[in-house]
């Protein structure tokens, strides 16, 4: 079998060999709780403290302190919404009609629970108007939630903007950087927030690992409770492998950030090219100059996208509908939808997410099958017979 071509970066991301041997020993060698006392548990705490140290480095965050590890993106982001919603017992939150899952649903959650909810909707391309924001704000505004990137679409918002829209604002301001947190330049005092989420599994750290930015003022109730770990914020034993991981992924991707970047953006501009010169009835979604350089996503008239991610799966190739958190629902994305897609355009669409590993051979053998591929779906299409 040919090797695989792995296009769902977004999705997932491999780990890297050097977060795989940083991790090693703390798996059977040096497997101490960190709450110890005893020797064998202070180097594991010291490892602890270096990963908080390193990650805060890593996106401008005034005191190491501020970091806040967690278990993932989706943890991360519920954290800071019902954190800062469930300290304040009522107002008004404000959010945008593209956010991920882990934010959509945590704001119609604390909307059922009597929190007034303002959905913004966005442009064509998916970028927020902060203009918007500002219009849309109230004196009783408590959190403004936005993400930094699209994770379907690739499309990124002007946050450092919004920020400067909420700087005389008492509304704390959460950003989920899951898409962006190693993939494109962070700092928390330049994009204004008080509030940050990432996810180690998206950077090339293991899964099951992620951390909260909260700047140092902010009143933010804990979403776990029990041993008191993460100064009484987020209780329960610490990962200790996976947080040292997910600090040297961070290490690891900070520093290959300008290059990996650039090698992206050629390679994403060469499938985009290459769709469009092949493939006619094919339409690029999202921003074309406010986007990741890793992310490619079309609609291809008359197909069916989950059709289309199947057939390619055959010859090798991975690549996806959209969201990982959503595969199971067979309705039309809500991004796609909020951008102005219908139902049908919205079910005919496929995202490309591009990474570390992949080259110029894969790209061109994915633009040798993908023409092929629907053009056999379209021949098959009800508007075809």
């Amino acid at each position: 079998m040919d090797p695989i071509i792995y296009l769902d970066h977004a999705a997932t991301t491999p780990v890297d060999p050097a977060v795989r041997k940083a991790m090693d020993p703390w798996f059977a060698q040096d497997f101490g709780n960190p709450t110890t006392l005893y020797a064998h548990g202070v180097r594991a705490d010291e490892a602890v403290e270096g990963a908080r140290q390193t990650i805060a480095h890593a996106i401008g965050a005034q005191r190491p302190q501020e970091v806040y590890f967690t278990a993932g993106g989706t943890e991360s982001i519920n954290w800071a919404l019902k954190g800062i919603a469930l300290e304040r017992v009522r107002g008004h939150i404000l959010t945008s009609a593209i956010e991920h899952s882990a934010v959509r649903e945590t704001c119609l959650w604390l909307a059922e629970r009597g929190f007034e909810l303002t959905i913004l909707p966005v442009a064509h391309d998916g970028v927020v108007d902060p203009a918007e924001v500002r219009r849309a704000l109230r004196s009783d505004t408590i959190l403004v939630t936005l993400m930094h990137a699209n994770n379907e679409i690739g499309t990124i918002e002007p946050i450092e903007e919004v920020g400067s829209v909420l700087t005389d604002s008492e509304a704390a301001f959460h950003v989920d950087a899951v898409q962006t947190v190693a993939h494109l330049p962070i700092d928390v005092q330049q994009l204004r927030c008080d509030l940050l989420s990432a996810s180690g599994h998206k950077l090339y750290g293991p899964k099951g690992t992620g951390f909260l930015y909260a700047r140092s003022g902010i009143r933010l109730g804990p979403l776990l409770h029990g041993g008191g770990q993460e100064r009484e914020l987020r209780s329960g034993t610490h990962n200790v492998p996976g947080i040292i991981g997910l600090a040297k992924a961070l290490e690891v991707s900070t520093r290959l950030l300008e290059t990996e970047t650039q090698q992206l953006t050629a390679l994403s501009r060469r499938l985009i090219d290459g769709i469009l010169e092949r493939i006619p009835g094919a339409t690029l979604n999202g921003s074309t100059e406010r986007r990741l350089p890793s992310n490619v996503h079309f609609t291809f008239e008359n197909t069916q996208g989950e059709a289309l991610v199947l057939g390619l799966d055959l010859a090798g190739i991975c690549v996806s509908t959209g969201s990982a958190c959503s595969t199971v629902s067979l309705e039309p994305s809500h991004v796609l939808k909020a951008i102005g897609l219908s139902d049908e355009q919205a079910l005919a669409s496929v995202r490309f997410t591009l990474g570390r590993s992949t080259t110029e051979e894969q790209i061109d053998a994915v633009l040798e099958v993908l023409p092929e591929e629907v053009n056999r779906l379209r021949a098959m299409s009800p508007r075809a017979l």
